[in-house]
């Protein structure tokens, strides 16, 4: 493929990129979702050696639960052996998706947006080079176990080994937009004492939407891992054969939220290609860390990359949620008392860490901040699917809202091939998960 030609597009697409903020926002009518929230009704559709499928939800909100057991190799065994063909049609999916939207971003026409340096090497390299390249500046940072994973996957599905490991790279070279609430004390309502939801906003014209699910690992490491490190069981909320953690919640009662920062200003200072891939440290913190400090110091001690926007939630904890802005330059972590950006769009909370699509967006952050001012010392789990993601319009892939006091998990997903109804994620139905049920969900 001649990518040589579109060199020169490069230069207008980093113009272009250099935006001071955001200027989207939701519509002002936008309704309450009055869908029902479902209590999950599982369905076990497979077994085999170290691994178990099931199915929830209904017609229009079913979704995959995956369970998996034992080493990492197994575990990613496990993952492609019930589901080969789903997972390799996934991988060959994604990969095609991303091969056009690679070349369609070169020529400025791309719904993608990569980073201009991802695109200058696939104009002069192409882009299996290019994702190769991004795999070496990274592996010093990538622990074996996910690479053992993606072993396992790939011999069960049958899938080339090297395409899978791509395409786990692909975090590490767009860009979306996502919102996030951590909430506690005098914002919440009684009984809980941590509420959190992560929002994604992403591309809802390629494969991902078509393949729903969750899947739940439970790490056979006597208690450790790389280190020394205990292990958790932990649930991943994303796509089939998808390891990497985007959206997760564990058993140590912690969850993740991110925000690409598409928008970000001076603070976040430089970003850089050579770190541990976001996805990966991520779910780190699902799989290794008991409390919020040992998130904290993760993120703190990192070789860091992308420019991001972290939430990390702990149900143990009275003040049990920090937000993080994540860039190679700095790790500041944000609570209600000294939460950035401030502006009058961006209004502090009581008890209440939150930010809208980006880190500069003013018409999004402005009606997050309305809904919870609106539902202030009510926030619940229902209140958060049914009038701030849905009025705020954000969640177009996924949502999920956790209840980390009662560890409780709601998740919802965009409309999949052959369903009917809405489009985003917050406009339709959601499912209700009693997470220790999960996490405790005996071996087959």
């Amino acid at each position: 493929m001649a990518f040589c030609k579109y060199l020169f597009v490069l230069a207008i697409i980093t113009k272009a990129s250099l935006a001071a903020e955001c200027h989207g926002s939701p519509d002002p009518n936008a309704k309450e979702n009055t869908f029902p929230i479902k209590d999950a009704d599982m369905k076990l559709v497979a077994k085999v050696k170290n691994g178990k499928l099931f199915t929830v939800g209904d017609a229009n909100t079913a979704l995959k639960v995956v369970h998996v057991w034992g080493s990492p190799y197994e575990m990613g065994y496990a993952h492609g052996s019930l589901l080969k063909t789903e997972a390799a049609s996934f991988m060959n999916a994604v990969w095609d998706y991303m091969e056009d939207q690679v070349v369609q971003a070169i020529n400025g026409t791309g719904i993608w947006k990569f980073h201009e340096w991802f695109l200058k090497d696939v104009a002069n390299l192409g882009v299996e080079v290019a994702l190769d390249l991004e795999i070496l500046v990274t592996s010093k940072y990538t622990g074996d176990y996910f690479l053992e994973e993606i072993k396992g996957l790939a011999d069960a599905c049958e899938v080339d080994y090297k395409k899978i490991q791509r395409i786990h790279m692909l975090g590490e070279l767009t860009k979306g937009s996502c919102s996030m609430m951590g909430a506690w004390g005098d914002a919440v309502a009684d009984p809980i004492k941590v509420l959190q939801f992560r929002a994604l906003d992403w591309d809802t014209d390629g494969p991902f939407k078509d393949y729903p699910q969750l899947t739940v690992y439970h790490p056979s490491t006597n208690g450790t891992g790389p280190g020394g490190m205990r292990a958790n069981a932990f649930v991943n909320i994303g796509f089939t054969g998808w390891l990497g953690s985007i959206t997760g919640m564990s058993s140590a009662q912690m969850a993740i939220s991110e925000i690409g920062a598409s928008f970000p200003d001076e603070t976040f200072g430089k970003e850089s290609r050579f770190g541990i891939p976001f996805t990966y440290i991520l779910r780190d913190i699902l799989q290794f860390d008991y409390t919020l400090d040992d998130a904290i110091n993760r993120l703190a001690n990192a070789r860091r990359t992308c420019d991001l926007i972290f939430g990390v939630g702990d149900g143990k904890e009275d003040r049990g949620f920090r937000g993080v802005q994540y860039s190679a330059s700095v790790s500041n972590f944000y609570d209600d008392q000294n939460l950035k950006p401030e502006a009058d769009w961006h209004p502090k909370i009581k008890d209440v860490v939150y930010w809208g699509m980006d880190w500069l967006c003013p018409g999004y952050n402005k009606k997050v901040a309305e809904r919870i001012n609106a539902n202030y010392g009510n926030l619940s789990p229902e209140i958060a699917v049914r009038d701030i993601m849905a009025r705020a319009q954000t969640g177009s892939v996924h949502s999920a809202v956790y209840d980390l006091t009662r560890s409780q998990l709601y998740v919802g997903f965009a409309r999949a091939k052959g369903q009917d109804g809405p489009t985003y994620a917050y406009q339709r139905g959601f499912v209700k998960l009693d997470a220790n049920m999960l996490f405790n969900e005996p071996m087959p």
